[in-house]
Order: C-alpha cells, then sequence, then structure tokens
C-alpha cells in the first residue's frame, strides 16, 4: 500500500440506484426468456417448470441485492464496524456495477447477474463467520443455488475475489493502525 494511506470511499446513496439500474437493464436484455435459456443450458435434465422455478427465484435473489446492501451498512453502522464491513461492500459492488465482469449482464442480461449476486452473498458470508454473526440470515442456500447456476469454476474464481477483498481491507486496516498507533 502506498505511504499515503487514502482511506475507503464511503458509498453515496447513488450506489444503490446505480445496482437497481443495472437489475432493469439487465431484465430488459432477454427478461426472464433468456435468464430461461441459461437455466436450461447449465441444468439441462431439468424439466420446463424447473427451469421456470430456478429462474424466479434467481430474480428474486437478484432483486435482493439492494436490500442486502443496505441492511449490512446499516449493521455494519450500528456496530461501529464501517471501516471494515464498508471496504468490503465496495468490493462487491464496484464488481456489481461493472460493465465486464466473469458473466457479463451486457451480453446475458439476468444471466449476468449471477456471478455479481453470488460475490456479494459470498462476502457476506464471509462476515458471519467472525467470532460473532454480523446478519441473522441464512445465506448457504442462495449461495448453494446460485453455484449451481454459474458453475464451480466461476464460484471458485468468485470464492477468491471475495478473499482477495478481506485481506487487502485487513492489510489496509493493519498498516492504517500502525501509522496512528503510538508505542507504550
Amino acid at each position: 500500500m502506498s505511504e499515503d494511506l487514502v482511506p475507503y470511499p464511503v458509498p453515496t446513496g447513488h450506489v444503490l440506484t446505480d445496482i437497481q439500474a443495472v437489475i432493469e437493464s439487465a431484465k430488459s436484455r432477454g427478461g426472464m426468456e433468456a435468464l430461461e435459456r441459461y437455466i436450461q443450458k447449465r441444468l439441462p435434465e431439468a424439466e420446463e417448470a424447473e427451469v421456470k422455478e430456478a429462474a424466479e427465484v434467481a430474480v428474486e435473489i437478484i432483486e435482493s441485492i439492494p436490500i442486502f446492501l443496505a441492511r449490512a451498512r446499516q449493521e455494519a453502522d450500528q456496530r461501529g464496524l464501517r471501516a471494515v464491513v464498508g471496504p468490503l461492500l465496495d468490493h462487491a459492488e464496484q464488481y456489481f456495477l461493472q460493465p465486464v465482469d466473469i458473466i457479463p449482464e451486457m451480453t446475458q442480461g439476468l444471466a449476468g447477474l449471477l456471478d455479481d449476486s453470488y460475490l456479494l452473498i459470498r462476502i457476506l458470508e464471509n462476515l458471519d463467520k467472525g467470532p460473532e454473526r454480523f446478519l441473522d440470515w441464512d445465506l448457504k442456500h442462495p449461495l448453494s443455488f446460485l453455484r449451481t447456476l454459474i458453475g464451480l469454476e466461476v464460484s471458485r474464481k468468485l470464492d477468491l475475489i471475495a478473499i482477495d477483498a478481506m485481506q487487502q481491507v485487513s492489510e489496509y486496516l493493519n498498516e492504517l493502525w500502525t501509522r496512528v498507533s503510538h508505542p507504550a
């Protein structure tokens, strides 16, 4: 990290609006039909009704992302953990807002938001592994569901991104602590 430590930016309220706009834009790129075609390719043995149900669940998860983010930031503020949690959520938000990622929503529509949603939920799950649960949500089912849809290779890449985000924040906080602490 550089000699002059720059604090992580505090996101504006526009980030959630931007994420909602990305979701709406992805919906306009083929809608449910494109998502169902993607799911059918990923789950070739699935019946048509199962594909439709999986698409509905996927959209429900995707549409919940702004709520997850807002709730996580609220919890971080209430616990005085903004310096730790904020940068992790920033990583997920930036990945969500990037037009090019592992599964790009620009070409894949809603299916392109499956990886973005997985990364955010993975980061939230990692926060729950601390000494005290961060959010009292069961994230295992949505993670498992999304992992099935995006595949193991993509989910492993995203797991590494989530771990890297945690390591970057840890390094930043260690450097910051070193600079502001005084010897006893």
